[in-house]
């Protein structure tokens, strides 16, 4: 069987505004940085508030993912929180969830990310409970051809119900180990929370933990790097390689095995000319380690 091409086995991409229309203004952003991938929000991350579907767009967008397989994740409003102890913040969270996730269906989206939540208190076990309360029943009703649910946990800031890997055992058991509910981790986030992906075999080490609490889960990556070192809790991106992350990391996870078919984006900042350079460096690293100059060429230099 012919080998994939790298594109398609690790497509590589950014997060692209939406201003000009859902379609129209992804897909020129996409085309100007050399995405292979894009993430869009669907609608305001910061407001309850949904503004209405242009239809248009939504057909637009559909009918080029149909046509060329561009991978089209969705993610949700930041206000959302599954864990929250307060009814009216959960009950608007469903809403704004589902919300999401049937637009996603009509982009012919993979997947919707939503961070996976607060405690707000100390109280742990009762924001699980409330989390799966608010979760649980959109797994169950999600169509076939819709979007999977993609958790993305957090930097280890506050309560936050999900940080390093070990905590992803206990949260995707209080749902039944739903087979919609899958995982998008960001490299920032498991930086901050104490991964040291810089370390000899980190990313590995990583990977392996992965595999042992939540195999074959991953869908997508976040790939950022960080301002801040190991273990900081902060969540500040920063662009490939001129953070504490590093290149070499990246280029572990997109050669590891593990990373196979998974989709990296981009969250990192300086707008189309640094995420632009940003995919170009982490298409270079997918392709592996340069190979050795043949010392006898140095004659020539």
């Amino acid at each position: 069987m012919p080998k994939q091409p790298a594109a398609q086995r690790r497509p590589i991409g950014a997060h692209a505004p939406v201003s000009g229309g859902l379609a129209t203004g992804s897909l020129r952003y996409a085309a100007a940085v050399g995405a292979e991938a894009i993430q869009i929000f669907v609608t305001n991350p910061r407001a309850w508030i949904r503004r209405p579907v242009d239809g248009e767009q939504a057909a637009a967008l559909r009918q080029h993912v149909n046509a060329t397989g561009l991978p089209v994740f969705v993610h949700a409003p930041y206000l959302i929180n599954v864990g929250s102890p307060d009814a009216v913040v959960r009950e608007r969270s469903a809403a704004s969830l589902w919300d999401c996730l049937e637009r996603g269906q009509l982009l012919a989206a993979r997947g919707v990310i939503v961070h996976v939540g607060s405690a707000i208190t100390a109280d742990r076990a009762a924001a699980i409970g409330r989390m799966k309360d608010t979760l649980a029943p959109l797994l169950d009703k999600l169509p076939d051809d819709g979007p999977d649910l993609l958790l993305e946990p957090m930097a280890g800031q506050g309560q936050m119900l999900c940080a390093v890997i070990s905590d992803l055992g206990p949260y995707l058991a209080a749902l039944d180990w739903h087979p919609r509910a899958n995982l998008c981790l960001d490299t920032c986030h498991l930086f901050a929370a104490g991964h040291d992906l810089t370390a000899d075999g980190g990313v590995a080490s990583l990977l392996a933990e992965l595999s042992s609490v939540a195999a074959g889960r991953l869908r997508l990556v976040h790939a950022n790097d960080s301002k801040d070192p190991c273990g900081s809790n902060k969540d500040r991106h920063e662009n490939i390689g001129r953070g504490s992350i590093g290149n070499a990391a990246f280029r572990a996870l997109l050669q590891h095995p593990a990373t196979d078919g998974v989709t990296f984006v981009v969250e990192t900042p300086g707008g189309e000319p640094g995420q632009r350079k940003d995919i170009a460096t982490l298409k270079t690293l997918r392709r592996g380690p340069p190979k050795p100059r043949d010392p006898r060429l140095a004659s020539l230099d």
